[in-house]
């Protein structure tokens, strides 16, 4: 037999009625008059096929059947109140404050999916309350390390043992010149890239081996750490820089920037979403994977 929602509603009428010693008792503790218990009661035998019980002016008394069903039942229901409590602790650990570090000008980019996982949240667990930060990637990475931060979400060149990471998705970067650049109205046939690391670049002071090597040999380098400080002086003609190709776009298409020839997978960088080693509080965990599931829906 498949029990069924109405079955278990007709179990606890049943069960009501045997702890109450009849139906007079328990249509007071289930609010529901006699004829609808009596009812309730038939329902039930019905649906068994057995008699459960001697009811009428001799009073209440249970079959043999009727007994065997009501220890059945009460297992039944006590498993579902148990599952049931059970499920309100969990719910009641996905609340609380989680922080959650971001690197700069990801809200451009049509990849970065984490506004759908802050609408998942707000319904599946408006108790959480999120703590945004933007910060830079070192910093992030240090933050979860050390516990200042629940959730680390950038890319950073540096990884450490006592943080997982797990990969999002791949920033696209490229090579920008302003407007006002020697190379900006060059055609791109007559552009090298050893002319182009003759002159003044404008890096991020947080990249690291590799990435860091490209420049070794640029004519004047200037440091950042924030992509937007480095945007303004790539658009002041000074400085060629590598930004990511969606926090770019507007100003491509503003005329303001050219994005140059240089073809280098050196230049990007990889997304991931960072918690510390080892097991999750629920609601940090809950989060987490809210994330990688609003960016594997749009993979």
């Amino acid at each position: 037999m498949k029990i069924s929602g109405s079955d278990l509603h007709l179990f606890r009428v049943f069960e009501s009625v045997v702890r109450n010693g009849g139906m007079t008792a328990a249509q007071m503790e289930l609010s529901l008059s006699q004829p609808t218990v009596s009812n309730h009661l038939t329902a039930l035998e019905q649906r068994l096929g057995v008699k459960l019980c001697e009811r009428g002016r001799r009073g209440f008394s249970l079959t043999e059947e009727g007994r065997r069903v009501y220890e059945i039942s009460m297992e039944i229901t006590g498993m579902l109140d148990a599952g049931s409590a059970r499920l309100s602790r969990v719910r009641s650990a996905l609340a609380g404050k989680v922080g959650v570090g971001i690197v700069d000008c990801l809200a451009t980019d049509p990849s970065f999916r984490l506004a759908d996982a802050i609408a998942e949240l707000s319904k599946a667990a408006p108790e959480i309350e999120l703590d945004l930060k933007i910060m830079r990637p070192n910093d992030i990475t240090k933050a979860v390390a050390e516990n200042e931060i629940d959730i680390g979400i950038g890319g950073s060149d540096i990884k450490v043992a006592s943080v997982q990471y797990q990969i999002l998705y791949h920033e696209e970067h490229a090579v920008f010149c302003g407007s006002s650049h020697p190379l900006f109205r060059r055609n791109d046939e007559t552009i090298t890239s050893a002319e182009c690391y003759g002159h003044p670049w404008v890096e991020r002071g947080y990249w690291y081996g590799i990435r860091r090597h490209r420049f070794d040999t640029a004519a004047s380098n200037r440091v950042t750490f924030d992509i937007e400080a480095q945007l303004l002086m790539v658009l002041s003609g000074a400085y060629l820089g590598v930004l990511p190709i969606h926090f770019a776009r507007v100003f491509e298409q503003q005329g303001r920037l050219r994005r140059l020839p240089l073809a280098d997978e050196a230049y990007s960088a990889d997304i991931d979403v960072a918690t510390r080693t080892g097991e999750q509080a629920a609601n940090v965990a809950y989060v987490r994977d809210a994330i990688i599931r609003a960016h594997r829906m749009h993979l």
